[in-house]
């Protein structure tokens, strides 16, 4: 598997090569989490959001298709109290409905066969009133051209379902039927949008 194969490298991209996205996306995530919040991430990977949400949260279930990145992110956070790192699925989450207060899925959506799908699991856990966070990276510039470092990626082996733009996203998600939704656009090497929709 492609995100087992680069675990072991997958901060540097975010800690070195796109540093002032990443810190921005940290900086607006952690913004949007309360102290009494109960928070499943989907597609924790690494954890490079998980310890910004531990800080800020409750308690934290952090899920992640991959073994090795669940491993590494694990390893990371092993003296925090408040998380506890699953394996799980984003298409078929193994929690009741209405479970969290916040549900959180970075950079996931454009890889996936069925994104619908993973929006209507985590609206599923999500409580009414209780936030959905989608940041996603976006691979496509406003003339809708395939950024260099897509393109590096996928052919490394990255399975790029989906390319957004700022306003293609935001097409997408309210193509999805979601409409009390506050976007953001976190600029550097590659932008990041996020999508915070608020559950009804």
């Amino acid at each position: 598997m492609f995100w087992d194969n680069v675990a072991g490298v997958y901060d540097i991209f975010a800690n070195i090569i796109n540093r002032k996205t990443h810190r921005g996306l940290c900086a607006k995530v952690e913004n949007e989490i309360s102290i009494t919040d109960e928070v499943l991430e989907c597609a924790c990977g690494t954890g490079l959001l998980s310890g910004v949400i531990a800080e800020k949260c409750n308690s934290l279930i952090a899920t992640d298709f991959s073994v090795k990145m669940l491993k590494k992110a694990s390893k990371k956070y092993h003296a925090y109290t408040n998380i506890e790192f699953r394996k799980d699925n984003i298409l078929q989450i193994e929690y009741p409905d209405e479970k969290f207060d916040v549900v959180v899925a970075a950079n996931v959506i454009h890889l996936l066969d069925e994104p619908l799908r993973a929006l209507e699991e985590m609206d599923r856990v999500c409580r009414v009133g209780g936030k959905i966070i989608i940041p996603t990276y976006m691979n496509k510039n406003d003339k809708g051209k395939t950024s260099r470092f897509a393109n590096t990626v996928g052919k490394a082996g990255a399975d790029f379902k989906r390319q957004f733009t700022y306003d293609t996203y935001k097409e997408f998600i309210k193509e999805a039927g979601y409409e009390n939704v506050e976007y953001s656009l976190i600029e550097g090497k590659i932008p990041c949008a996020i999508a915070v929709i608020t559950k009804k």
